[in-house]
C-alpha cells in the first residue's frame, strides 16, 4: 500500500471552484534543471540524490497552526505526499504576523513546504465526503480539531478506520485525552506556563519568561513524526494501523524532565538562572569589553583548560577542583571568571578559549548569527526564487544523509493550489 499523508489544518475546509491558482515548483538548489509539471507525482524533486524513504506514502493533514503542520513537513521532507487541507480563507496561521512575505506569515511558510494544498468546507456534506475520501486513500491522517470536531465531520479515528483499516491516525491534542482540561484548547505559551517551563526561564528574581521560540509546538511536531514512523514500522510488521496521540502539555512536561526529577528527589523548586544551569559550573555567559561570550566548562578537564587560558589558579583549589564543588560555589566562581573575561573583546576571548580547547560561543542576535561564517558553512539558510512569493528563504530539516539535506520539492502551497490535481472535476 502506498503512503499518502493528508493534513487538515482547521475545522472547515472548502473549495472555491472558480479560483485559479498558479502552480509553483522549484528545483533543488544543487541542480539547475527546469521545474517539472506539478501533475506528475514526484516530478518536482530535484534532490541531487537526497533520500526519500517515505516516497509513495500518502498523508492527509487536517491540523493547523504549528505542531501538526511541522510534523507533516518532516514527513514531506522524507518524501511523503502530504495533502494539506485548509478551510475557506486558508489556515489561520497564514495570517499570524507581521512579518509577512507578500501576505503570507513567515510562521506558515516555515512549516508547510513540500506539501500539496486543497480547500474544503467541512461544514458541508460535499466537503465532508471529500475529506473522508482523502482519508480512505491515505496511509496517515492527521487532525487537531477541538474535542468532538472530528466526530462531527466524520473524520474521527473510528470512522476513518472503518473505511481504511490499516490507517495510522494522528490526534494532536492540547492537554491530552484525560483530565479536567481534556476538552480545552491550548497553545504553546499556555503549555510553557502550565508545565513550569516559564518558571525556570529568565533572570534570577525576575518574572517568568516564555522561551523565545515555539519549543512546545515544534517539539510536539518532532514527537508526532517519531510516533508516526514507529507506527508505520509496526504496520509493516503486523499489518495493523494504530492511533497516535501527542499532546502539547505532555511535550512541555517532557522538556522539564530533569527539573521534575530533581524536584522530586530533593524537594527544592528550581527557578530561573539566566544563562547558567544548576548542575554545571562554570556554564554561562561572561562579560567582555564589547559583548558577552557563553562558556561551557562541561567537565573537570575543560575547567582546568579554562583556568590555563585565563590565568586562574583554581584548578586544584578545594572549592573548584571538581564540578560538585564548583556548583556549590558557583557565584564566587562566576565573579572570578568574569573579572578575567571582561578584560578582552569578544573576538579575542573566543580566540584565546579556542586555542585552549575550551567550548565557547559568541551571543548573537539573528542578524549576527546569519552573518557568522559558520552559519553560512552549514547550508542551513537557503534562498530560492518563488514565482508567487519572490525571495523564499528555506531553513531545511537539520539532518543530512550522505551529506545531503532533504530536498525542497515544493514551495508552501497557496490556498487550494492543488485542488485540480486531487479533485479534477472542479477544474
Amino acid at each position: 500500500m502506498g503512503i499518502l499523508i493528508v493534513s487538515i489544518s482547521s475545522i472547515f475546509l472548502s473549495l472555491d471552484s472558480g479560483t485559479q491558482v498558479k502552480k509553483r515548483f522549484m528545483s533543488y538548489p544543487s541542480k539547475g534543471e527546469a521545474a517539472a509539471d506539478s501533475r506528475r507525482p514526484g516530478a518536482g524533486d530535484r534532490s541531487g540524490g537526497a533520500i526519500t524513504p517515505l516516497a509513495g506514502l500518502r498523508v492527509t493533514d487536517f491540523s493547523q497552526n504549528l505542531a501538526g503542520p511541522y510534523a507533516t513537513q518532516v514527513l514531506a521532507d522524507l518524501g511523503a505526499d502530504v495533502v494539506k487541507v485548509e478551510p475557506p480563507g486558508g489556515d489561520p496561521a497564514r495570517r499570524w504576523g507581521p512579518p509577512f512575505i507578500r501576505g503570507q506569515s513567515t510562521l506558515f511558510q516555515a512549516v508547510n513546504r513540500n506539501k500539496r494544498g486543497v480547500v474544503l468546507d467541512l461544514g458541508s456534506e460535499a466537503g465532508q465526503a471529500r475529506a473522508r475520501e482523502l482519508a480512505r486513500r491515505s496511509d496517515v491522517v492527521f487532525q487537531a480539531l477541538r474535542a468532538g470536531g472530528a466526530e462531527r465531520f466524520g473524520i474521527d479515528y473510528r470512522s476513518v478506520r472503518e473505511i481504511n483499516p490499516e490507517v495510522v491516525y494522528v490526534s494532536v491534542l492540547a492537554y491530552g485525552k484525560e483530565g479536567p482540561l481534556r476538552n480545552e484548547p491550548g497553545y504553546d505559551p499556555l503549555m510553557q506556563a502550565m508545565s513550569g517551563l516559564m518558571s525556570v526561564t529568565g533572570e534570577p528574581g525576575g518574572s517568568p519568561v516564555r522561551a523565545g521560540a515555539s519549543v512546545v509546538d515544534l517539539g510536539a511536531g518532532m514527537w508526532i513524526a517519531i510516533g508516526v514512523l514507529g507506527a508505520l514500522r509496526e504496520r509493516d510488521r503486523t499489518g495493523r494501523g494504530c492511533h497516535v496521540t501527542v499532546s502539547l502539555l505532555d511535550t512541555a512536561l517532557a522538556w522539564m524532565s530533569y527539573h521534575v526529577t530533581g524536584y522530586l528527589a530533593t524537594g527544592s523548586i528550581p527557578g530561573p538562572m539566566g544563562t547558567s544551569i544548576a548542575m554545571i559550573a562554570p556554564y554561562e555567559a561572561f562579560p567582555c569589553t564589547d559583548g558577552s561570550v557563553m562558556i561551557a566548562a562541561g567537565n573537570d578537564v575543560i575547567f582546568r583548560r579554562l583556568c590555563d587560558a585565563l590565568g586562574l589558579e583554581l584548578a586544584t583549589h578545594a572549592d573548584y577542583a571538581e564540578n560538585a564543588n564548583r556548583v556549590a560555589n558557583s557565584g564566587a566562581l562566576a565573579r572570578l571568571v568574569a573579572e578575567r573575561t571582561r578584560r578582552h573583546p569578544v573576538s579575542a576571548l573566543l580566540r584565546l578559549l579556542r586555542e585552549h580547547r575550551v567550548p565557547a560561543a559568541p551571543i548573537h542576535d539573528v542578524a549576527s548569527a546569519l552573518a557568522d561564517p559558520q552559519t553560512a558553512a552549514t547550508g542551513m539558510v537557503q534562498r530560492h526564487e518563488d514565482p508567487e512569493l519572490g525571495d523564499y528563504v528555506d531553513i531545511p530539516m537539520p539532518i543530512r544523509w550522505d551529506g545531503r539535506h532533504a530536498a525542497l520539492r515544493r514551495f508552501p502551497p497557496l490556498p487550494g493550489e492543488h485542488q485540480g490535481e486531487l479533485f479534477p472535476d472542479d477544474e
